[in-house]
């Protein structure tokens, strides 16, 4: 496989770099762990940025022009999401969802009138999207989602929680898999919503993570009236619908991935030459330099298998349950990664960010911390494995879920 751009894209490439460098926000600094104190600035920051990608030509690289793209190629696209995941992350950030999930999942299923009232919307900053998938007793098994939606007239009478819904608490609308059929089997009974996060009867109330913040959210919804015309597909195809939303997740995720881990890994190693260690810089004492080669092995796998899965995708391929790799390829390394770089630090990774002490204003704390959640969100490990060896490699499946019908 030849991963090279092309000189045309090459040339795409270094026109958007230097258009970024004259378009990046003035208060966004990233020697800083954060440039943005609380969520409300940071959603204030990245709509901002979002409508200026917009307006200098870079958002939607591959989505139509009549739905507010820019009608080119998903290589563009993945250039500019490269990009963007290695010089400006945090702005980033909480438009996870929104074009991971919202934009191809409303491009592929919904309606043209979807397409058109939401698409644009979204490529110009205007709209930030949440998920709403996991229950209290609904997290690995999506399936077994209790949140009811009854029709009634024009539209659907919402009752039920969600739990870990990152970015509710700042979004404009949710992705809400409901349950509509009480009848059918657990996963013939489910239904997919685009709901106003506006709308009466909906409660959010955020999470406060090992870090401190609170990207996570309890949602109650209390006879929440969603317009009818709101439904993605048809009523029963929620299942469907929600394992595509999930594969679209991994496909582009795995590419943005590898550059932000890529920066992280330059990081670890400027880190690695201003620590002392036995009073020399802590990258020449070769235990060290040893799990800085590891972790940046781990990275360059999960940046190549990224960019097989994209290569298939642009053969015409379509996202498939092999795309639960790649979240093994950046979970677990991460945890890796950011335990290596605290040892590093030797007592100093007892502080945290904000100490004059602290090093690299306390990234790697953050992130050491942060890290611990990767193998729970977007599906945790033992599940990801049991994909990959059910319906990946065909193999029977465990025991305890084998008499399961």
């Amino acid at each position: 496989m030849d991963f090279h751009l092309t000189p045309e894209q090459e040339d795409f490439r270094k026109a958007f770099v230097t258009w970024l460098g004259k378009n990046i926000p003035d208060d966004f600094d990233p020697s800083r762990r954060r440039s943005y104190e609380t969520q409300e600035d940071l959603k204030r920051a990245y709509k901002d940025f979002q409508k200026r990608l917009c307006e200098g030509g870079y958002a939607g690289m591959h989505y139509p022009i009549e739905y507010g793209g820019q009608g080119k190629t998903i290589v563009e696209e993945a250039i500019v999401l490269q990009t963007l995941a290695a010089t400006c992350f945090e702005l980033r950030w909480p438009g996870v969802i929104t074009h991971g999930m919202a934009v191809p999942t409303i491009y592929t299923c919904g309606t043209e009138a979807q397409k058109k009232m939401f698409l644009t919307k979204i490529h110009d900053g205007t709209h930030l999207w949440s998920q709403g998938f996991s229950e209290p007793d609904a997290g690995s098994d999506v399936a077994n989602t209790s949140t009811l939606a009854v029709r009634k007239n024009d539209h659907y009478i919402v009752n039920g929680q969600k739990v870990w819904t990152s970015f509710a608490h700042v979004s404009d609308y949710c992705l809400l898999l409901v349950r509509t059929d009480t009848e059918s089997s657990k996963h013939k009974g489910l239904s997919y919503l685009l709901v106003d996060m506006s709308l009466p009867g909906i409660d959010i109330r955020p999470m406060t993570q090992i870090t401190g913040e609170a990207d996570f959210n309890e949602v109650f919804f209390d006879n929440a009236k969603v317009p009818a015309d709101m439904l993605l597909g048809a009523e029963g195809q929620g299942w469907q619908i929600a394992v595509t939303t999930l594969m679209f997740e991994r496909v582009l995720g795995d590419v943005v991935m590898g550059a932000a881990y890529e920066k992280k890994i330059e990081k670890m190693i400027a880190m690695a030459q201003l620590v002392k260690r036995s009073g020399r810089p802590a990258l020449e004492d070769p235990i060290f330099r040893q799990q800085i080669a590891s972790a940046y092995i781990e990275v360059l796998v999960l940046k190549y298998h990224g960019l097989r899965s994209f290569s298939r995708q642009l053969k015409g391929g379509v996202p498939g349950p092999e795309g639960s790799v790649g979240k093994l390829l950046w979970s677990e390394p991460n945890q890796r990664l950011t335990e290596a770089a605290l040892g590093t630090q030797g007592m100093f990774s007892q502080i945290m960010g904000g100490s004059p002490w602290s090093i690299q204003d306390g990234f790697w704390q953050f992130d050491f911390l942060r890290s611990k959640g990767n193998t729970i969100e977007a599906g945790t490990s033992e599940i990801q494995r049991n994909i990959i060896a059910e319906r990946v490699l065909g193999l029977p499946k465990d025991i305890s879920r084998a008499s399961i019908k």
